[in-house]
């Protein structure tokens, strides 16, 4: 009985330190579930070095970002009780690397490869938070630079701003979260099909 006894207590005691520590855990996000690449269409006709999607460091954690334009536009402000998996840049690079590969005739190699691509591919993240244009409306934003390098004569091929937005359906880190996977996807495929077009007209 007392063997029992002590058992159950040392059960009362796990349940109840447990208890606090899953309230307290985070939400964790990323994009969502990656979409089947096995039908796209081979539009790239060359090979492509992807390394990292940069951001700056204020960009470069798991934090989901917000702005509050309303009352300080230059401010960044961080969910406490939210995150996304790991840094956005990171999230952004592991979709397009995916996007790309499924659409390159020659595939997408990195650094780590050691083997020399076609093209080199360069995105530069600017912005990536959910923007409150006041208390009862938000919007995801991203904004991103590509830079297209011909590898064999070092050149730059192509260089283009991109800009994309998406309402927020919540006013809180899910609802940024929704929009913001949104607008990156949006980004995503934006930049493959201004990749493919790039290409083919260099090699005119």
């Amino acid at each position: 009985m007392k063997i029992a006894a002590c058992m159950l207590f040392g059960l009362l005691l796990a349940g109840c330190a447990a208890g606090p520590l899953n309230r307290d855990a985070p939400a964790v996000y990323d994009f969502g579930p990656q979409r089947d690449e096995a039908t796209t269409a081979k539009t790239i006709r060359a090979s492509l070095l992807l390394n990292g999607v940069a951001a700056p460091a204020w960009l470069d954690t798991p934090a989901i970002v917000y702005r509050l334009v309303y009352q300080d536009a230059a401010r960044h402000n961080v969910y406490a009780t939210s995150r996304w998996a790991t840094a956005p840049a990171a999230l952004l690079t592991q979709r397009l690397r995916t996007r790309l590969a499924a659409a390159s005739e020659g595939g997408v190699l990195s650094a780590a490869d050691g083997a020399r691509a076609d093209y080199a591919l360069r995105i530069d993240l600017d912005e990536f938070s959910q923007v409150f244009d006041a208390a009862d409306r938000s919007r995801g934003v991203v904004i991103a630079r590509a830079s297209l390098v011909n590898t064999a004569r070092r050149t730059l091929v192509a260089q283009k701003n991109f800009a994309v937005e998406r309402n927020a359906t919540g006013m809180d880190a899910a609802g940024g979260v929704r929009a913001l996977s949104a607008a990156g996807g949006e980004l995503v495929d934006a930049v493959v099909v201004w990749t493919a077009t790039a290409i083919a007209q260099d090699k005119k």
